[in-house]
């Protein structure tokens, strides 16, 4: 099959992992960075442009879209969905998973279990604030990723003040309950057309309450109950994304999702569990264009 891996890092672990698990299988798979896709509209006809050639001859692509081109990178790949090229992402799958409180909407009419959550609206902050008490809360900027723009407010009065100024500047947030009983925990839950693939706990560096590999958190692979389970798979299934990353906290009330990552990375979790992630992500593509 021609595979073609939209990333803009050719270098990446992520990226050269698939690259050689889809060479490994006799596939022809290159890397394509989408800043030199020119998308058309020909004849009534989609058709994507790299350089100065004209794609017509794939049969699935790889999105490796980075948080800062979302717009642009969902957009090339509902191009080539219009095409009928395979993508183990889907397009709207991508945008929806991104903005973090569209992404909790959608959980929410799924009835998908959540940390109690707030949409940061500008005239009710005080109260909005207020309704968590004075209780530690959370505020995400709705578009962060590797735990970037996310901060921990330890009473009524700095959580006040993080999203007075976050306000000033215009930059849209939710307000989510802390889960403190994680203690600095979280799971990531790797699912691929319906089952969890690979699993890893993720525990945050000394001070820090963020486990994301990307903040110095450490890593080690574990078994998921079957209750954690059925919360990843139902969470792909909501969003409508067939391969992504779940991330989960363990609560006094069960386990809680808190972010979906449509464009996984590989490295962390191939590494803890030794366990051939990318391999999977050829074997499914394989599998869907029998």
């Amino acid at each position: 099959m021609n595979i073609a891996i939209l990333s803009r890092a050719e270098q990446l672990y992520s990226t050269q992992s698939l690259l050689k698990a889809g060479e490994v299988q006799n596939h022809d798979i290159e890397i394509i960075d989408p800043t030199y896709c020119n998308l058309m509209i020909v004849n009534n006809k989609a058709v994507v442009q790299y350089h100065d050639q004209i794609i017509d001859d794939l049969d699935a692509i790889i999105p490796r879209i980075g948080a800062s081109n979302t717009y642009r990178g969902a957009s090339i790949v509902r191009h080539f969905e219009s095409m009928d090229v395979f993508s183990i992402a889907s397009s709207q799958g991508i945008v929806n998973s991104r903005d973090k409180w569209t992404c909790f909407q959608i959980l929410a009419q799924n009835q998908i279990a959540m940390p109690k959550t707030t949409l940061g609206s500008y005239p009710y902050l005080d109260a909005f604030v207020k309704d968590f008490e004075d209780k530690p809360i959370i505020i995400k900027i709705l578009e962060g990723t590797h735990g970037q723009g996310v901060i921990l407010c330890e009473n009524h009065k700095n959580a006040l003040a993080t999203a007075q100024t976050l306000q000033a500047a215009k930059v849209r947030f939710v307000i989510q309950e802390f889960i403190a009983e994680a203690q600095g925990t979280d799971i990531r839950a790797f699912v691929i057309n319906g089952q969890v693939v690979a699993a890893i706990q993720r525990q945050s560096k000394d001070g820090d309450f963020r486990s994301n590999l990307h903040q110095g958190g450490s890593a080690n692979s574990i078994q998921l109950s079957n209750t954690e389970k059925q919360l990843a798979v139902a969470t792909a299934k909501a969003l409508n994304l067939q391969v992504c990353g779940v991330d989960m906290l363990s609560s006094k009330r069960g386990p809680l999702v808190l972010e979906v990552n449509s464009t996984p990375g590989l490295e962390g979790i191939q590494t803890a569990t030794g366990i051939d992630v990318a391999g999977k992500i050829i074997a499914f593509i394989e599998q869907q264009k029998k």
